[in-house]
């Protein structure tokens, strides 16, 4: 092979490999619409109404100690977290199945996950713009998210649907 066959291979590669490598990042960033353009929002503009909902309903079934936490520009997965506590396992289960029915009836949304509704001492109801953390009390103590998480701006749910503002973190949490 003699050196013009070399460097039109060489060049025929690389040509090969920048016009691969270029698809392949149009298609991460363009070809493929995002998972939440599946979802209808119906008039939800803003996903703290969402999740503000979404701590009404769990209030509604009894669930105590209820934390908001913006999570916008923190992760990339979820807007918000609805952390909140069940006094038992029964209870988170009931909690997180009326979270499940009257998100879908109430807003049209779906959650795409739940995980742990078998056992019941940490339920995840993941809607994508929100996700939705339902624990015992043992859990909660034991896993601590509100600490860890304690960069992100929170408010308390007290019921009313008032936003309670700003929340210290403390040890108890």
């Amino acid at each position: 092979m003699g050196p013009d066959a070399v460097s039109a291979s060489v060049a025929s590669s690389s040509l090969i490999y920048s016009m691969s490598t270029a698809r392949l990042d149009e298609g991460r960033r363009h070809d493929y619409p995002h998972p939440r353009s599946f979802v209808d929002w119906g008039d939800l503009s803003d996903t703290k109404e969402l999740a503000r909902s979404a701590a009404a309903i769990a209030y509604d079934k009894k669930a105590e100690d209820i934390v908001l936490l913006d999570m916008r520009g923190l992760v990339d997965y979820t807007d918000h977290l609805v952390i909140c506590t069940g006094r038992t396992p029964r209870q988170t289960k009931s909690i997180a199945e009326d979270l499940r029915s009257r998100l879908k009836s109430e807003h049209g949304v779906t959650p795409k996950r739940v995980e742990g509704q078998k056992e019941g001492d940490w339920i995840l109801v993941d809607a994508l713009d929100i996700v939705v953390h339902v624990f015992t009390p043992e859990t909660r103590a034991f896993y601590r998210l509100d600490r860890l998480w304690r960069d992100a701006p929170r408010e308390r749910f007290d019921g009313d649907g008032a936003p309670n503002g700003p929340v210290a973190i403390s040890d108890e949490i």
